[in-house]
This record gives structure tokens, sequence and C-alpha cells, in this order.
């Protein structure tokens, strides 16, 4: 099949996720992505970081949620058919413990290079990625998966779950003395993500609860009052903080539209999990989901990164990721509760993406576009992550608010 070939049947008058024109696509997709990032591994059971063309860029530190984020991708390929997966999932559950994990202190280091920490710092956003990969490691049936989930939860809760807010703390340095007060949406939404994952590969209804703790906070509390639009920084006693401004990609000012699809997705997974009690996480997520939308959409298309607390934009950067995680918020809403208005969004954003993003020979998606709409290498270089755009491929294959690794089988 030409790699360029048609997106979807324009004339289809179904969802799309039924049209087997869009289907082979977003088969096509996901195996090239698989391809392209199965390069990464290195002889030594490293990982590099690739250009463009998939070609090695120079060694640099290895990161604790680039080592997690690939283990988890690869163990949704290895579900979704991907016959060269398992080498990736293996050397990625060697490289975390054997070489992030601090074997003193306990925990996992945030960097990695040449067999010894070059970041010792301990970030719950890292941690939460680990508890990810243990329980997709599980999923696809990894001999390490159990050891690896249980040393993180019990690190997860020695020093990040403050069970008295439901909430996780955010940053020590490698012998567990606090970095600072900081507290942040970023890491929690996250853990919703891992505990969520860890709750379907175990069955351990503790993962459940954590999850539904950090949802009532951030969806119950703080969206609401915040028109839809969440915040990413906050105090120590997690009063919201508008003049923070951090790592401009990890912890940008404002509000941040693409964590609020990722939320909204997260809420209808937990709300399946749950036993669909009720409508109310449904309207939650839609709130959420629109809202972002609405926002984000720049007039020459695309979303932009960020936005102010009041919903303008801020940072007009058009980066993949929140397309990516946009598309699977929308998949997952129109296999629950389908509208006119969810299938047209889906359309309109996976149409900008077959046309701006997707790298439709050589695999992978180009993280960032100019204002032309053209590929551009600034904040960021080369092809950074699979993770986004391979869940996002998946998700819409399937439409499934939960259980991702069995809808794949």
């Amino acid at each position: 099949m030409n790699s360029q070939f048609q997106l979807a049947d324009q004339t289809f008058d179904g969802l799309w996720r039924d049209d087997p024109v869009h289907r082979a696509w977003l088969t096509q997709d996901a195996q090239k992505q698989l391809a392209f990032f199965r390069q990464s591994l290195r002889p030594d059971g490293g990982f590099d970081t690739l250009d463009w063309n998939g070609t090695a860029q120079p060694r640099d530190a290895q990161e604790l949620h680039t080592t997690t984020r690939l283990i988890h991708s690869f163990a949704l390929g290895q579900a979704f058919g991907f016959d060269d997966a398992a080498p990736m999932i293996d050397a990625g559950m060697a490289n975390l413990w054997n070489t992030h994990r601090d074997v003193a202190n306990g925990g996992y280091f945030w960097a990695v290079q040449d067999g010894k920490a070059s970041d010792g710092q301990k970030l719950a956003y890292g941690h939460v990625f680990v508890l990810l990969a243990g329980a997709s490691a599980k999923q696809a049936g990894h001999p390490d998966a159990d050891r690896l989930i249980a040393d993180v939860l019990d690190v997860l809760t020695a020093h990040f779950w403050d069970d008295a807010r439901g909430l996780l703390r955010e940053e020590y340095a490698s012998d567990w003395s606090p970095i600072s007060d900081y507290r942040g949406m970023n890491a929690n939404m996250h853990g919703v993500e891992a505990h969520l994952a860890a709750f379907e590969a175990t069955g351990d209804e503790l993962y459940l609860i954590r999850a539904g703790r950090i949802l009532d906070f951030f969806v119950g509390r703080i969206a609401p009052q915040h028109g839809w639009r969440i915040p990413e920084h906050y105090t120590k006693d997690w009063t919201v903080d508008p003049e923070y401004a951090g790592n401009p990609m990890f912890r940008p000012a404002g509000s941040t539209p693409g964590h609020s699809f990722e939320l909204g997705r997260l809420l209808i997974q937990h709300w399946d999990l749950s036993g669909r009690p009720d409508t109310t996480a449904l309207d939650h997520a839609r709130y959420l989901i629109q809202q972002g939308l609405t926002d984000a959409w720049r007039d020459d298309g695309g979303l932009c990164y960020t936005l102010h607390l009041d919903g303008n934009q801020d940072v007009r950067d058009r980066y993949w990721w929140p397309v990516t995680e946009a598309i699977g918020a929308l998949a997952v809403l129109r296999g629950v509760a389908p509208s006119e208005e969810d299938e047209a969004w889906y359309r309109k954003l996976t149409q900008f993406a077959h046309r701006h993003f997707v790298d439709h020979d050589g695999g992978g998606w180009y993280p960032e576009l100019d204002e032309q709409g053209i590929p551009v290498q600034g904040q960021f270089t080369g092809k950074p992550d699979i993770y986004h755009a391979l869940q996002a491929d998946l998700i819409a294959l399937t439409g499934t608010p939960s259980k991702l690794f069995s809808a794949l089988k």
C-alpha cells in the first residue's frame, strides 16, 4: 500500500473508526512508528535518541521517562502484533533495574550515562512512569515486572504519596532530602495514568482508589473553579500558584490544554474500571476536552501549547503531542457517548496531523511546526518520543475506554 494512501473515505457516512481505509491508515502508522523507534536500541542495551531519518543523535544522558515510555510503548506494540518488541522491553527493564535504580537509597535516578547517575534527582513524574512501565511489562508477560511494581510502589508510598491529601509530592535529591515545596499537576496526572494501568495489570484496588483521589482533586475541585481549565502549578498546601514558570517542557506557566485531553480520557478510564456508576464523570470529561479544544485551536490550524489561566492563548507553538492526546480523548468519548461534534473534531485533528506531523515515509511524527506549518527543529531535535502518537493510533483503532492491552490482543 502506498505510504501516502488516502486517510479515509471522505464520503464514508459513519464513524471513521469503522471505515476500513481509516483503520488501515492507523494500523500502518502504528507499525511504522514501532519500526522507526526500534532503531533506538543500542548494542550495549541503552537507548539512543533519533534524528528525523532514524540515525542516532550524539550520545547524551538517558532520562527515566524515555526508558519507561519505550517499555510501555513496545509492550503495547507486542500486544498489537509487532514482532520485534521483546528486545526493547527486555533492554528497558534491565536499564531500570540495573542502572536507573538507586541501590543505596532506593528509588530511581532521573538520568543515567555510562552506567551511572548523571542526574540523581528523584521526581514523582519519573517514578509514576516506572510504575506504568512495570504494569505494561506485566501485561506483556515480562518475568521481572512483579518485582519492579513492588519496588516502585514501596518508593511511591514511602516518599511521594501524601495520604492525607490524596496527591503526590514532587521532588527530592538522591538522599531523599526535599528539593522544594513545589507541587504540580503534571506528575499527578501521569500518576492517575500509572495507577490505572497498575490496577488493570494486578487487580489491586489500592491503585484504583489512589487514582480516584487524584481525580477528585483536579477534576472535582480545581477544574470547576477555573472554567474547566486546570492550572499546572501549586504551593505546598495545594493553592494555585499563578506566577510559577519553570522548565518550558515539563513545567510551563499557566494551563496546558494537552493535559486536559489526557486527564479527560483518564477520567473516563477510571469511570469504566469503577463500573460506570453514573454519567457525572462523562460530563466532566467532556467539559475538560471541549474547553481545551475551544481554547487551544489556532485559526490557522493546530493546537497551541499553553494558555493563560483566563483561557487566552499564551505559548502558541504547535507540538505533536497535544494533537495526539486530543485524538485519543475524542476516540474514547466517541466510543462511550458518540456525538457529531466529537466526530467532527476527531476528523479535523486527524487530517491536520496527517498533513503536518506524520512522516509518512520514514515513520514517526515530527514534534514541532513553524508558523507556516512546516516541521522544524526548535524546542525539540529529532523525533524524541513514540509514546503519545502510538497511543493515539491504538486507542483510535480500539475505541476502548480501558483495558487497551486486552483490546489489542
